[in-house]
């Protein structure tokens, strides 16, 4: 099924990307890779294992797999121009006795499978950081493998002639 078909499905409308906050740009691509910039929720703040449980790490880590979908969008086109999620990297930002990563970026992770499906599964790295960017609790980057062509624009009508 078309990633496009299965967002409406899912009742999911991306909002658009946010911008960077640095110096840096939301993708690069190569080739057929296109390489996202880390994402974290918006206005957002703590660490797992003290403000935040994982179920709302998880939540955390989904909204930024919905960051990083409208990233995709917006330098693909489509979503249906991913021929495959290669790699996530999650950040999550806990407690020094905190040890439940994967079960937070596992929100995204998800995300990603109801989205593309088998083409969704990825190879990952969960990892448990001191701190992050402004406190935020989650910070998820990806690689995704490009093909198709790029949508076309619409003609714009024809006037009628009087």
């Amino acid at each position: 099924m078309s990633a496009e078909k299965r967002l409406k499905e899912l009742g999911i409308q991306l909002a658009p990307p946010s911008p960077p906050v640095a110096n840096y740009v939301n993708a690069v691509r190569t080739g057929n890779l296109l390489f996202l910039a880390g994402k974290g929720p918006s206005a957002v703040k703590g660490k797992l294992g003290a403000e935040f449980s994982v179920e709302q790490g998880y939540q955390h880590a989904r909204s930024v797999g919905l960051a990083l979908l409208a990233v995709m969008k917006a330098e693909l086109g489509s979503l249906d121009r991913v021929s495959r999620v290669v790699k996530l990297l999650g950040m999550v930002n806990g407690t020094p006795d905190f040890t439940d990563q994967p079960k937070v970026i596992n929100g995204c992770s998800d995300l990603f499978v109801e989205v593309f499906g088998d083409k969704g599964k990825h190879a990952r790295s969960a990892v448990g950081m001191g701190s992050l960017p402004n406190a935020i609790p989650v910070e998820i980057e990806c690689i995704v493998e490009v093909g198709g062509a790029a949508p076309r624009a619409k003609k714009p009508a024809k006037k009628k002639r009087r």
